[in-house]
């Protein structure tokens, strides 16, 4: 997104357990959250996360998915089609 000009920022929330961490980090104008499963973060990348790590993880971001001003259920869909569905948002927003 940054390549289209967009001043988009990744918040690492996950390791935070402070739940507005990514407000005091970003302040973004807005925010989209990504979402995929474990079993489909699995596939996509090695990790020796376990459920119970995924489970705090999830619920440690909570804050941002609840302000989340779209949400993107990533499993299944391409890095394009993530892209193709943030930008067709942004383009509604104006």
């Amino acid at each position: 997104m940054r390549r289209l000009g967009y001043n988009a920022r990744e918040v690492n929330q996950e390791h935070s357990y402070v739940p507005s961490m990514w407000q005091q980090l970003t302040d973004p104008d807005l925010l989209i959250y990504l979402r995929v499963s474990q079993e489909t973060a699995s596939e996509r990348r090695t990790s020796e996360a376990e459920a119970a790590w995924w489970t705090a993880m999830e619920q440690r971001l909570q804050h941002a998915l609840h302000h989340a001003d779209l949400l993107i259920d990533t499993d299944g869909l391409t890095e394009r089609e993530v892209l193709e569905e943030a930008l067709s948002f942004l383009n509604r927003r104006g």
